[in-house]
């Protein structure tokens, strides 16, 4: 726990049984709570070796996605009392060892949503993504921080930090299970009034490391900005989508100090002394 935090894990798998005793590895389990699976019907033995290993674990019948993965994922943490979720690729593609810092900028206050960015202070290319990645990563966050109006360093970052409060307000079921998902939770979070953090993340692009393929890559392209270009009709009220439909976080107001004798005027109520 963190700050009285219960901090759950989550691992979206789909064949990892390559890399998924490394990853759990190196979870800090001082401060992870629990670790949970959600095995989305691998072909390999990735299911058993979660249940080996100790892990609270789930099975699909069959294989439905990455978004839907992280569905499930979401939705059982929030049942098993997380007040902070953190999702970890059991690829071995992030790394694990950021779990409680990402934990402790949201047990703390300071954030609602915490990314880890592999292009923030480091060069990707350099740690092995391919070039092309790279640039299409550039492209598309800079269209999304335009359209987004945000600052941030990258949209497609598979580590994630979320409290309980901002989970159970986004209606990410309503989510692509595909991977589209990814960028329309950050869309509903923007529109949610979420405060959203990063962090400089050091990645591994290796063999056993899972990647879509260039095809797939471009579908996600033009996914992503059909999510952007969709997020800026609906908030300009010109279309209205139904993942999008997300209140809106209500400011509250400082609580009113007694000054000592004169009444304070909190907004709603008048307070007085004695």
């Amino acid at each position: 726990m963190l700050n009285g935090k219960r901090v759950v894990t989550v691992l979206p798998a789909y064949n990892a049984a390559g890399t998924l005793k490394r990853t759990v590895d190196e979870l800090d389990r001082a401060v992870v709570d629990e670790v949970l699976l959600v095995d989305d019907a691998s072909t390999d033995n990735t299911f058993e070796q979660a249940e080996h290993l100790g892990l609270t674990s789930f099975r699909h019948t069959r294989n439905r996605g990455y978004g839907a993965n992280q569905k499930s994922c979401y939705k059982a943490a929030l049942d098993l009392g997380a007040d902070i979720v953190v999702m970890v690729h059991p690829d071995y593609q992030y790394s694990p060892l950021l779990v409680p810092a990402m934990a402790a900028m949201i047990a703390y206050g300071e954030y609602d949503f915490v990314l880890g960015s592999r292009v923030l202070a480091q060069n990707s290319v350099s740690r092995g993504m391919p070039r092309y990645k790279f640039v299409a990563n550039r492209v598309l966050t800079l269209c999304e921080n335009l359209v987004l109006r945000q600052k941030l360093s990258e949209y497609h970052t598979g580590l994630r930090a979320y409290s309980r409060s901002l989970l159970e307000s986004l209606p990410f079921e309503r989510n692509s299970d595909d991977f589209v998902f990814d960028n329309q939770v950050i869309a509903q979070a923007v529109i949610f009034g979420a405060s959203i953090g990063e962090l400089s993340c050091p990645t591994r692009y290796e063999a056993d490391s899972s990647s879509i393929g260039f095809g797939r890559s471009v579908r996600y392209g033009i996914g992503v900005l059909r999510t952007t270009a969709q997020y800026r009709l609906h908030v300009s009220g010109i279309r209205h989508y139904a993942f999008l439909e997300v209140a809106p976080r209500v400011a509250t107001s400082p609580p009113a100090v007694d000054t000592g004798g004169e009444p304070v005027d909190s907004g709603t109520d008048t307070v007085r002394s004695g």
